[in-house]
């Protein structure tokens, strides 16, 4: 009688990691419609929700619980600035980086004060959009 040991079944399908839940704001539809596609392609992230504006943003990020809240500065009837200090009080786990057409308008200084955790122009590659979200997601992590 030969006894042999095999080891038990490996679960076939691993784990996917953990999927960041990112919230977009912007008063433009057609950037949060192609954020909110950028976002979908990527294997870490699920987009919970979209506002026009930050009156929209602070109502609905509450309830939606993100991770990441990525922010136009220029919006009506409440802007990204004063938008990103009420839900830094209200959330203060969610990270903020505001993608902007233009994010010259705040200084590092601001942004760091405020809570805000990256600085992206709508002119840079969307690369660069991912590479800042990543990292300040990562520096949160570590």
């Amino acid at each position: 009688m030969s006894s042999s040991l095999t080891p038990p079944p490996s679960d076939p399908s691993p784990r996917p990691p953990r999927r960041n839940r990112v919230f977009i704001v912007d008063d433009n539809c057609f950037v949060r419609q192609l954020l909110t596609e950028i976002f979908k392609r990527e294997n870490d992230f699920d987009v919970c929700g979209e506002a026009a504006n930050g009156r929209e943003a602070v109502k609905s990020a509450s309830m939606l619980h993100p991770d990441l809240i990525v922010l136009d500065l220029a919006m009506p009837v409440m802007n990204g600035l004063d938008a990103a200090r009420v839900l830094r009080q209200m959330m203060p786990h969610a990270l903020l980086v505001i993608y902007s057409a233009t994010p010259r308008d705040v200084s590092r200084e601001q942004a760091t004060s405020i809570g805000i955790a990256g600085l992206v122009s709508k002119t840079d590659r969307v690369s660069v959009l991912m590479e800042t979200v990543r990292g300040v997601l990562y520096r949160k992590a570590a």
